[in-house]
């Protein structure tokens, strides 16, 4: 495995984790009753993008290195998905 490859299979992970992440403790304008003149109810009343960073590369960097891990030992494997045998051996 590449070094490329594990950088696109991070990226990945992080994007992933982040918009999971984006959904998890908002707390929307309508519920706090502090709407902003010209928003939507259900805009974030406060919104901390730094925090939210934070914790999606906390996360996504041992989640990358487990899937890796069970990329290169092999516990996984492609042949293990080719449920039609198209992949030459």
């Amino acid at each position: 495995m590449s070094i490329t490859a594990v950088l696109v299979l991070f990226s990945i992970i992080w994007f992933l984790v982040l918009f999971l992440s984006l959904q998890i403790n908002i707390k929307t304008q309508g519920d706090t009753g502090k709407i902003v003149e010209g928003t939507h109810a259900s805009s974030p009343d406060e919104f901390d993008m730094k925090k939210r960073i934070l914790v999606t590369t906390v996360i996504s960097i041992p989640s990358c290195i487990l899937v890796v891990y069970v990329i290169l030992s092999g516990i996984i494997t492609l042949d293990m998905f080719d449920f039609y045998n198209l992949i030459e051996k």
